[in-house]
């Protein structure tokens, strides 16, 4: 049996359950998830109850004794495959490098299981009538200050403004779709020649219809955001172009190495 213990964001969460989800497929085992973390951390709830996942728990108590495995690095480990079963993995696994064996799999695990609805269903057939482009932009818990330990900044209009001419040279008939937790910032900043839909009806609880209304997008400009990521891994256009930062963390790291964390078809600005 594997066990992944969750913990952080909907972005975070994912990964964790991707990871342990290839695991449990090396190894021919169950999978359970421990969301028990969650009772005391604040910052973020459990969130994947919404998706098609194998939402098998266990409790705190019944993993005492079980051997904890942690991520090493934020890159790819080579040694990954190795882990042993009957075991709590721990950490934030964050490349698709480790569940890229079983890719379809976890198309159809993070397939919401609810049908789409009222503003969300009528954004997705503007989103599927379109040459779409998901737009994440991040910004309330990278602003200086936030944390004690902060490791990420906040990415520039001209990130943006720059992606956006990249993408315009190939394609035509553009149109924007901006989900950002600074709706407020992005309308005064990110100004753009072409139709823009700034998608701000859903909150932190139903954040997973976001990312489902970003994967329908054809295109996509993600943030420095795991959140982000998945909107356009998710992406299934087989045409698609998505756009990500060269820069992952701040200065402030230097024992974080951000190399694996981008698709090898993306581009990188």
């Amino acid at each position: 049996m594997i066990i992944v213990r969750l913990i952080g964001g909907l972005g975070n969460q994912l990964f964790q359950y991707a990871a342990a989800r290839q695991l449990s497929k090396i190894h021919q085992t169950g999978l359970k998830i421990d969301i028990s973390g969650f009772k005391e951390y604040k910052n973020h709830r459990y969130s994947l109850t919404h998706f098609s996942i194998i939402e098998d728990y266990i409790s705190k108590e019944e993993t005492f004794g079980i051997e904890e495995i942690k991520a090493k690095y934020f890159h790819f480990d080579p040694e990954f495959r190795e882990i042993p079963d009957n075991i709590i993995l721990t950490g934030y696994w964050q490349t698709e490098k480790y569940f890229i064996g079983i890719s379809e799999i976890i198309r159809d695990e993070f397939t919401v299981k609810y049908p789409l609805k009222d503003k969300d269903l009528e954004i997705s057939r503007l989103i599927k009538d379109s040459n779409s482009v998901s737009m994440h932009i991040r910004r309330c818990d990278y602003l200086p200050g936030t944390f004690k330990d902060q490791i990420f900044d906040c990415l520039s209009p001209d990130y943006y403004i720059n992606a956006v001419k990249r993408l315009s040279e190939e394609e035509s008939n553009l149109v924007f779709f901006i989900f950002s937790d600074d709706p407020e910032w992005s309308k005064d900043n990110i100004k753009l020649e072409y139709p823009c839909i700034f998608v701000e009806h859903n909150t932190a609880d139903t954040n997973y219809e976001d990312l489902r209304l970003m994967s329908l997008c054809k295109h996509s400009i993600i943030a420095n955001s795991s959140f982000g990521w998945w909107g356009a891994w998710l992406n299934k256009n087989q045409n698609k172009k998505v756009y990500a930062p060269k820069r992952w963390f701040n200065s402030n790291v230097r024992n974080l190495d951000p190399k694996d964390i981008i698709p090898s078809a993306w581009i990188k600005i």
